[in-house]
């Protein structure tokens, strides 16, 4: 495997350079390429660790052995920019990714996205609205900012677009992968447990209807029991081997 760590993948003026990882499988390439991206609540998190539940370096290391590359992003959270600025980072993250395709052995055409939590929403909207990705996997995605406490200023979502979603509701849609279904979307995987609380299993439920009606493919895996992160739930690497099954047909 080539690890490559700590590439700058953009520099805002004001702001830290923006990182990436990326671990590319041995051997002849060009090797598709999953971009993962952490969860936090848009509040926190950090590209070199998965959820606590997920055992580390699992989700990575079951790519590389499908013979996919995969790169984790840093992108700016909501305490440092606001919405927009989380999407057009990880944009700027693809953008560079593709052009630099070559250098690192990736095939540009088969780019797939993968997130948990905030990233999960991150990876939907990316996946909706960059009209070049092959698929996306999204674990317990927020997907509507307009019904999970809308008129709160101090909920991740508020604090995400400046300001409590009924107050913006413009922007609370921009922000909302609901928002942006279509026709053409690529390939949806969302798995969600049952007993989340901090975003309820309707939230990638409605998503999953939303792009069926639209006549795009969209698959949703209810995990009986599970909360926020799966917790309560003992079979991590059958998720994991699922999502990678899902990405590597793409």
């Amino acid at each position: 495997m080539n690890d490559y760590k700590g590439v700058s993948y953009a520099q805002i003026p004001g702001f830290r350079p923006l990182l990436l990882d990326l671990r590319v499988p041995s051997g002849e390439g060009p090797f598709p390429l999953v971009v993962w991206i952490h969860g936090g609540a848009f509040l926190f998190g950090d590209r070199r660790f998965l959820p606590e539940t997920v055992p580390p370096d699992s989700v990575f290391d079951a790519l590389i052995e499908a013979e996919i590359a995969v790169a984790t992003i840093d992108y700016r959270l909501s305490g440092e920019a606001l919405f927009p600025a989380q999407l057009d980072d990880v944009r700027a993250a693809l953008t560079y990714l593709r052009a630099s395709a070559g250098d690192f052995d990736l095939d540009a055409g088969r780019i797939g996205l993968w997130g948990e939590s905030a990233g999960g929403h991150l990876a939907a909207l990316a996946g909706l609205t960059d009209g070049a990705i092959s698929a996306v996997v999204a674990w317990y995605p927020l997907t509507d900012l307009s019904v999970l406490d809308p008129h709160n200023p101090e909920t991740p979502m508020a604090r995400l677009i400046g300001g409590p979603p009924a107050e913006s509701p413009a922007l609370a849609a921009q922000a909302s992968p609901v928002s942006h279904v279509r026709a053409g979307a690529p390939p949806f995987l969302l798995i969600h447990g049952t007993a989340d609380e901090q975003l309820p299993h309707s939230q990638s439920e409605t998503l999953h209807k939303l792009l069926l009606a639209a006549g795009a493919s969209s698959t949703f895996l209810p995990v009986e029991g599970a909360g926020h992160t799966f917790t309560g739930h003992d079979d991590m690497a059958d998720l994991i081997a699922v999502s990678v099954a899902f990405l590597a047909q793409a």
